[in-house]
């Protein structure tokens, strides 16, 4: 038998099969096998060959008919495949069907997704996620993971009956290690919890990314944070949440964490896992939605991201489309056409700097109502004023009238009642991009 745990180090020559159903599902079917393709490459997996089968209707047994099932465990042979990776969602008992007739490993596209998720983690938090995941995907299977099912255990002088079998005792201990998970799990959320809230004592604006994986998130991160997370040409490059302050154009500070990627298909068990992770995009002022404007599959995974988002109950989040990768696009009349469909986006390049001045603009105005523009007489008796405007604000002008600094500053709203006393009739001048306080 084969353990699912082991595979990814084990098979080194796989055959990737798609199955559909209804005709209108072909093109589908091909562009999810495709990016199957992508994701079994990310394993460092090699691909002999590729079937893309329609039926009329699923079959309990193989999700194939049976003559069909045939022919592609004869075409894994010819092509000396050791694994069969299934596009779709394989039940635990078409997967000891699948295994027993093809004497090699065969999985599915949410094993594949684990095992990535499995190789990526790297806080804590991740990787209780993952194995979490994995024990609640590993669980129904435990019959295929293990030879040694079939032993009873003793009973003892006390004991009743044929005493416990070898899989009952395994599924056991499973339920257990899932019970420990969920615990370790929840302490971490909590602690997790804890941060979030010193973040929202300070008041800071949060901004989160979120986006199908590859988009090039964590390089905005970089970007406009200066931070030096993780940022690779792999899918699902980083699983750890990461938050970094930034300084708006205003001079208002605000917050930034970037989130795992989302995939077509993504396993259940890991949005439930990951769901304290994604939080982070529950809670924040807005969402900037990057998306790979160099990808002709940007709309699907536009989309795709989108339903995820509305299973978590973001979907009406406040949201900023950025078109990413620009630079790598070639054809202007895709440029243009990406341009009215997402109207109201802002098409950047992460990697080059391009339009991220236009960006960090449009982010100001997002943040608009935070911020107060103020006219102020600070005495030099009151030096820690103008020191909190230089941390957390920005000085338009500064001029000195006697033992008072006459200030034009811009300041977060939570600031304000700091500076009331201080506060004098704002002159005439052009209008700014942040809102005014009258008095």
């Amino acid at each position: 038998m084969f353990d699912v745990r082991e595979k990814p180090n084990q098979v080194q020559r796989a055959l990737l099969v798609g199955v559909y159903q209804e005709k209108a599902q072909a093109d589908e079917a091909a562009d999810l096998l495709q990016e199957l393709r992508e994701l079994v490459s990310t394993l460092g997996i090699g691909i002999v060959g590729s079937v893309l089968t329609r039926v009329a209707q699923t079959h309990a047994r193989y999700l194939t008919g049976t003559g069909k099932a045939q022919e592609i465990i004869d075409h894994a042979k010819e092509l000396q495949a050791d694994c069969i990776i299934f596009d779709n969602g394989l039940t635990p008992a078409q997967q000891r069907a699948w295994e027993k007739d093809a004497q090699i490993a065969v999985i599915d596209r949410q094993e594949v997704i684990l095992d990535i998720f499995d190789q990526r983690a790297r806080s804590r938090e991740a990787r209780l996620q993952v194995d979490l995941a994995r024990m609640q995907y590993s669980l129904p299977r435990l019959k295929r993971m293990w030879a040694h099912l079939d032993r009873q255990g003793g009973g003892g002088l006390a004991a009743r009956g044929e005493g416990e079998t070898q899989l009952e005792v395994d599924r056991r201990l499973a339920r257990e290690r899932v019970s420990r998970l969920r615990a370790e799990l929840a302490e971490v959320r909590k602690q997790r919890g804890t941060q979030r809230k010193e973040r929202l004592k300070e008041g800071l604006p949060h901004v989160a990314i979120v986006g199908y994986t590859n988009a090039g998130k964590s390089t905005l991160l970089n970007r406009l944070t200066g931070a030096d997370v993780l940022a690779e040409d792999k899918l699902f490059a980083t699983l750890d949440t990461t938050t970094r302050r930034f300084t708006l154009p205003d001079g208002q500070q605000a917050l930034m964490t970037d989130s795992v990627g989302f995939v077509r298909r993504l396993p259940h068990d890991l949005i439930e896992s990951f769901k304290a992770t994604l939080e982070e995009a529950l809670l924040a002022d807005f969402l900037l939605h990057v998306v790979d404007a160099s990808d002709e599959r940007v709309y699907q995974f536009y989309e795709t991201t989108v339903a995820v988002l509305g299973e978590l109950g973001a979907a009406e989040k406040r949201s900023l489309v950025i078109l990413n990768k620009c630079d790598l696009i070639k054809d202007a009349a895709w440029k243009a056409q990406l341009e009215r469909h997402f109207s109201d986006a802002v098409m950047i390049s992460a990697h080059t700097g391009e339009g991220i001045e236009t960006l960090m603009l449009r982010l100001n105005e997002m943040l608009y109502d935070r911020v107060v523009r103020l006219s102020l007489r600070v005495p030099m008796t009151r030096a820690d004023l103008l020191a909190l405007i230089h941390r957390e604000g920005k000085i338009i002008s500064q001029e000195y009238d006697g033992n008072d600094a006459v200030v034009q500053a811009v300041v977060p709203k939570r600031f304000a009642l700091k500076f009331e006393p201080f506060v004098v009739p704002a002159p005439v001048v052009a209008s700014a991009p942040v809102a005014s306080v009258t008095r």
